[in-house]
């Protein structure tokens, strides 16, 4: 009883944390490894996972202009990198497959999205779909007005990572 006791404050010391960089904006500046990976402490139980991948989803849409939820292997991911590559746009790509909790995001992403598949391309905060939809709105002009939309706090310049054409994978 008293090591789960021990485990249960260390993973309120851990959200709260969590909740504190979020609050500040600083959680971006982190390197998130994984919803349910919080220093030592690892959790496959107990905190809500699906609201710490929320949580990240949430801090890494709300921070960049364009963010694509993607997978190293997948052709319509490569479609929709392709599409914002060809017209110079700056990007997030978030590597599902090569995250720690690529499934659990994928799940949230799934639940804030009604879409499982990917990739969930999301601009100024708004998921526009997948790689087709995606080329579908360049091809139709309508991508790079929602590109022009996004607040200026999204629009990143000279971050490591980002660039023309350039992606950060976020593990």
């Amino acid at each position: 009883m008293f090591h789960l006791r021990q485990q249960v404050d260390s993973m309120l010391f851990a959200f709260s944390l969590l909740m504190m960089l979020a609050r500040g904006g600083l959680l971006s500046r982190f390197v998130w490894n994984g919803c349910r990976r919080m220093g030592n402490f690892t959790s496959s139980s107990g905190l809500s996972s699906t609201a710490a991948c929320g949580q990240f989803l949430q801090e890494v849409v709300s921070h960049n202009c364009i963010v694509i939820f993607s997978k190293t292997t997948c052709p319509y991911c490569k479609m929709a990198k392709n599409v914002f590559n060809e017209i110079g746009a700056t990007y997030k790509v978030i590597e599902l497959d090569e995250h720690n909790d690529g499934r659990r995001l994928q799940e949230a992403l799934a639940q804030m999205t009604g879409a499982r598949t990917v990739p969930r391309v999301f601009i100024n905060g708004n998921c526009i779909g997948g790689g087709s939809d995606t080329k579908e709105l360049h091809q139709k002009g309508k991508l790079l007005p929602l590109i022009e939309q996004c607040a200026p706090c999204c629009v990143k310049t000279n971050s490591e990572g980002s660039g023309s054409g350039q992606f950060e994978s976020t593990k």
